[in-house]
């Protein structure tokens, strides 16, 4: 891991994607949120993962998205974008804007639309995309989320990537929900994880990772971010019952979350316009 910048313990949030009424990103409302997350304590930022409808967002709107980032002064040191899609071209050419960019690292989905691959033909296209970007700069974070993408990186598939690339394929994103999964990740020597949810942050933190990626940093950084402080500072009592109510605020939002966070924010915003979304998700009742 010798080539991996090191993140700040603490809270990294996987922001959304503000778009205006006539659909366009809006870059405007996407760095002031930004700034608005690093101001309420997050370390870390991950543009277009699955908060942000990456998935929705063409390839050429992620990259000028990412530049409106990094040109408003949000230092790209702190970034981790989404680059992983289910091809290898495309995905070597978002992961290369990144790297040019001066990105902390990507996260990358596994080739999501073949389902039941091969652990040799998730290697193989990792494998592809790492000599296609080309480029010693390239940290890799594995984004494991089979529930939603079909397809996962096996514990025994992130292994053998980490020893054949250690200082390039450094991480993983395990937002499994299961415990068990993020464990043995965190049993692969060397591999820095991040769990998907603040529900297992202190778990995570206790195992000596960074901290957790979670979807409601986008409307509750300060409760989150307050409970990595309470445990760095060893007031674990403290900090158990502040995960449990953020957890608990966290089940008043409803569902689906990405809707139910954007209207919140506008509500909180006084900015309807941060309600919008792209199909297939609907507009939250206000």
């Amino acid at each position: 891991m010798s080539g991996f910048p090191t993140f700040p313990r603490g809270l990294t949030a996987p922001v959304l994607t503000p778009f205006e009424d006539d659909g366009v990103v809006s870059h405007g409302r996407y760095l002031e949120h930004a700034r608005r997350l690093l101001g309420e304590g997050c370390v870390a930022l991950v543009p277009f993962g699955t908060t942000g409808e990456a998935l929705s967002v063409g390839i050429d709107e992620r990259m000028t998205a990412l530049d409106a980032l990094v040109d408003g002064g949000i230092d790209p040191s702190v970034l981790m974008p989404g680059t992983g899609l289910s091809n290898v071209p495309d995905t070597v050419r978002l992961t290369g804007h990144a790297v040019g960019a001066g990105c902390a690292a990507v996260l990358v989905l596994p080739p999501f639309y073949v389902k039941n691959p091969s652990d040799q033909g998730l290697i193989d296209h990792l494998e592809a995309v790492i000599a296609g970007v080309s480029d010693d700069r390239l940290r890799i974070v594995l984004y494991h989320i089979p529930q939603v993408a079909g397809v996962g990186w096996p514990v025994a598939v992130a292994r053998r990537l980490h020893e054949a690339h250690p200082d390039t394929v450094v991480g993983v994103k395990d937002s499994s929900g299961d415990w068990g999964t993020t464990a043995a990740f965190f049993d692969v020597d060397g591999l820095i994880v991040w769990p998907g949810s603040e529900a297992w942050l202190l778990d995570g933190l206790g195992e000596g990772g960074p901290g957790c990626i979670s979807a409601t940093a986008n409307v509750n950084a300060p409760a989150i971010s307050g409970v990595v402080d309470l445990h760095l500072a060893g007031r674990h009592n403290e900090a158990d019952a502040a995960l449990r109510a953020a957890r608990d605020w966290r089940t008043g939002l409803g569902e689906p979350l990405v809707p139910a966070m954007k209207r919140l924010l506008a509500q909180r915003l006084e900015d309807p316009t941060w309600a919008n979304v792209r199909p297939p998700f609907e507009v939250a009742p206000a």
